[in-house]
């Protein structure tokens, strides 16, 4: 590509573009002038700062300025309607390849957009002339699927285009495809100068050391839905709604369609307008769902993974998190759905119930994307795990409940620091909950009139003594379900007799009177 800088620059396009995506084109453009015709070029761009705008402009100057036809290759049917609808709006004819496509009518186009699968079985059928293909563009390149097509394309110049440099398969990195990375504007930048809105993150603890890792290096559906599903989570995530965006429009993200579906019947059950989608829906229904949740200021929108790419609805103003995941570019691209500005809108929500806020940082954070791209087995070895994490969270009373014990100055307790301290000075572990009992049964008193009361209160306990005895059990290297019950069983009853036993004589040590 001989285009100089210059020259771009003095240019009329269709669209106006902004001048970092000039600054893009420019710096692409220049990278690719002195490259071998082969050469793979990667280039990075925040969800939200017009990849497809710069590539489309890209490929208006390049069949301007070439006698070489361009391909531009996306993985969903979605992406490829738009990305066709975009060149149009640049000036550039271009034909979609899907499977209902007629190529007769083929030596007519310099352009063509196709899904990945679709394009791989025309081609293996010898269908599509690629012969003159110059330039190939390939949207969202994370994804491995692209490059089993590599093969077909040794005499072209092969851009691709991602918001996330790392490859969705760590085994596949995207250092072994691609010669070399371009970094665009940074999130911060972008937000700073009002190109993208400001995401306001409420992060919760979660207990997550359930979820299982599968072949993918993500969490697995099953072990997700095993936790997502039940009831704790669930009023969990309800609350968190109501708490930070009541009343607004929410995407909620979930691992399983069953989980979703849970999540359906919970909003709908308390009043709230929802509906659910996933990759299941018609054509018809996926559209009318859209428009719904496009149209209703309040709506609730709970899906899956189908909404990460290929979805662009400005008003969306929280995002729920309602899944872990360690996938950083599914990260990124989930929290990126609401992150599209509008004149009334330039910060928006972020509800975290998966640590994703714990494991990869704040969304935005100056990455080294550089570093991330040639050495990706270096970053994924430096996150945390989920013990890790969790190990670093200090279990805090939900504010609801923790009114009930608004007579106790404190009301946490560390287990882990509490066993260490035996261990140094040689007792027996078992003193732990011993110790751990009588601060419970402290707050208790503490806030009961007589041992009813105590007793009624200490019933609330049960998240904060099942977390409590979790602690004490990764202390002890002793997780069975069977001993991990019994445990949290026989801890309930030793508090209960504990209160019943000394009720009197703690009440008139904290009170200064006796109980009446």
């Amino acid at each position: 590509m001989s285009e100089s800088t210059t020259e771009l620059q003095e240019k009329k396009t269709g669209k106006d573009l902004y001048s970092y995506q000039k600054g893009a084109i420019n710096r692409i453009f220049k990278s690719f002038e002195d490259a071998r015709e082969d050469y793979h070029l990667l280039y990075q761009l925040p969800t939200g700062g017009g990849k497809t705008v710069i590539f489309s402009e890209i490929v208006r100057q390049y069949l301007k300025h070439h006698n070489r036809k361009v391909l531009v290759m996306t993985h969903r049917i979605e992406l490829c309607k738009q990305t066709s609808n975009m060149l149009t709006g640049f000036g550039v004819d271009n034909k979609v390849v899907d499977s209902k496509a007629n190529l007769d009518d083929q030596e007519n186009y310099s352009c063509f957009v196709a899904m990945v699968e679709t394009l791989n079985n025309r081609l293996n059928e010898d269908k599509l002339d690629i012969s003159d293909i110059g330039l190939v563009i390939i949207d969202e390149a994370h994804y491995n699927s692209f490059t089993k097509l590599f093969k077909f394309f040794e005499r072209s110049f092969i851009l691709g285009v991602t918001a996330t440099p790392l490859s969705s398969n760590i085994k596949l990195p995207m250092k072994d495809n691609y010669d070399e990375l371009i970094v665009g504007e940074t999130i911060e930048s972008l937000i700073e100068n009002e190109f993208l809105a400001r995401a306001e993150v409420f992060a919760y603890n979660m207990g997550l050391t359930s979820l299982e890792v599968g072949s993918n290096g993500d969490y697995t559906v099953k072990s997700s839905e095993d936790l997502y599903t039940n009831s704790n989570m669930l009023s969990q995530l309800l609350q968190a709604y109501e708490k930070h965006s009541k009343g607004k429009k929410t995407l909620i993200f979930n691992n399983g369609i069953n989980t979703s579906l849970h999540v359906y019947d919970t909003f709908r059950s308390a009043g709230y307008p929802i509906a659910h989608l996933d990759n299941t829906a018609t054509k018809k229904q996926r559209k009318q769902i859209l428009q719904w949740f496009k149209e209703t200021p309040d709506a609730i929108l709970t899906s899956v993974s189908i909404l990460t790419t290929g979805f662009d609805e400005p008003t969306v103003d929280t995002i729920i998190l309602n899944r872990a995941t360690k996938s950083l570019t599914l990260y990124y691209q989930m929290i990126g759905r609401g992150s599209r500005i509008l004149k009334n809108k330039s910060t928006f929500n972020v509800i975290d119930l998966g640590n994703n806020y714990h494991r990869f940082g704040p969304w935005g954070a100056d990455l080294d994307w550089q570093k991330i791209f040639n050495s990706p087995d270096y970053y994924m070895d430096k996150l945390l795990n989920d013990e890790d994490i969790e190990g670093k969270f200090k279990h805090e009373m939900p504010e609801e409940l923790r009114v009930e014990f608004a007579n106790s100055e404190e009301v946490y307790f560390d287990i882990k620091e509490t066993y260490l301290d035996s261990v140094r000075k040689g007792e027996s572990s078992k003193v732990v909950l011993e110790r751990s009992i009588a601060q419970h049964a402290k707050i208790c008193i503490e806030n009961s009139e007589d041992v009813y009361d105590a007793i009624a209160l200490a019933k609330m306990l049960g998240d904060d003594i099942d977390h409590r005895i979790q602690s004490y059990a990764k202390c002890i290297s002793r997780s069975t379900h069977n001993f991990l019950s019994w445990l949290k069983d026989d801890y309930r009853k030793k508090l209960n007799s504990y209160l019943r036993e000394n009720f009197d004589t703690m009440f008139e040590e904290i009170h200064g009177r006796p109980p009446e």
